[in-house]
C-alpha cells in the first residue's frame, strides 16, 4: 500500500472526460483515473474550498459518518479490472472497523472532505501507474517493454490495451504541468 496525494484534475481535451491524477508521495510515479463531471467538481470544490450554498452528496455523506459516531481513517485504490479502478474507505466506529466498497473518485472526494490519506495498492501502480521520464515528460516503458519496443518499433497489444483507458490523456500531458522545465 503506497500512499498518495491529488497532484491535479484534468479534462481530456480529445473527449472532455475528467481525469483525477493521483501521484505517488515518494516517486514520480502517477495513477490518472477517469472520474465523471460530478464528482471531479465536488474534489475541485473542496481543493479550493469553495463554498457552496448547499451541502454537496460527499459532503452529506461525510455528515452522516460522522453523525453516526464513525470517523474515515483512509482511503485506497485496491484494485484494477477491465479498466475501472475499485476503491475501499476505511472507518472505525467504536472497536470496529470496516472497509466500504467505494468508486475511487467518490472515495476520493470522501478523504478531501475528511483530510485523511489516499493509498493505492502497489498491484494497481504495476498495472496501471505511469513513470514521467523528467527530461522529455513521456512515460517511461518497463525494460522488456522498451527492449520490445526497440526491436520492433512496436508497443505490444496487450499494453496498448491495458493502457487503453490513458491513451489519449497521456497523450495531453505537459511536462510543465508537473512543475518540471524542460530546460532543468
Amino acid at each position: 500500500m503506497l500512499e498518495m496525494t491529488i497532484d491535479s484534475i484534468r479534462v481530456s481535451l480529445m473527449n472532455y472526460q475528467r481525469v483525477v491524477i493521483l501521484k505517488q508521495k515518494e516517486l514520480n510515479r502517477y495513477l490518472p483515473i477517469w472520474i465523471g463531471p460530478a464528482e471531479a467538481d465536488a474534489i475541485a470544490v473542496r481543493l479550493q474550498d469553495i463554498e457552496v450554498p448547499r451541502p454537496l452528496t460527499h459532503d452529506l455523506l461525510q455528515v452522516i459518518i460522522d453523525n453516526l459516531g464513525a470517523v474515515i481513517t483512509h482511503v485506497m485504490v485496491t484494485d484494477l479490472k477491465d479498466d475501472t479502478f475499485f476503491a475501499k474507505i476505511g472507518l472505525v466506529i467504536g472497536e470496529k472497523t470496516l472497509e466500504i466498497d467505494a468508486r475511487p473518485s467518490d472515495a476520493i472526494a470522501l478523504a478531501v472532505r475528511a483530510e485523511v490519506p489516499i493509498y493505492a495498492e502497489d498491484s494497481v501502480l504495476e498495472t496501471a501507474g505511469i513513470q514521467l521520464d523528467a527530461e522529455t515528460g513521456k512515460p517511461i516503458l518497463p525494460e522488456d517493454q522498451a527492449e520490445h519496443l526497440e526491436k520492433t518499433g512496436k508497443v505490444r497489444d496487450e499494453e496498448l490495451q491495458k493502457l487503453s483507458a490513458f491513451t489519449d490523456f497521456i497523450d495531453t500531458l505537459d511536462l510543465e504541468d508537473f512543475g518540471a522545465t524542460k530546460n532543468g
